[in-house]
């Protein structure tokens, strides 16, 4: 089964692009099938790690940056592949 991690924040006002360094200088003790990062308006960063994995096993999962750097919680999900399309 894929799992697909979501991890998304908001930098405080100002601070999108040390967000954005931030999240991608983070290492994960485990390598994902894939990893993606992007971006959004408002300084949002959001990030789809995916794993051949059960939908409630451990997987490790991206720190919360410190306080001053987000202006609010980071918000994740968890999703299970239901269907795959590859073009």
């Amino acid at each position: 089964m894929t799992v697909a991690l979501m991890w998304e924040a908001r930098a405080a006002e100002g601070r999108g692009a040390e967000l954005l360094a931030w999240v991608r200088g983070q290492r994960l003790p485990e390598e994902p099938l894939r990893r993606e990062t992007f971006r959004a308006h408002q300084d949002r960063v959001l990030v789809i790690t995916w794993w051949d994995a059960a939908y409630d096993a451990e997987l490790p999962e991206l720190p919360e940056p410190d306080g001053e750097l987000v202006n609010r919680v980071v918000h994740r999900w968890r999703f299970e592949s239901v269907d795959a399309w590859t073009g």
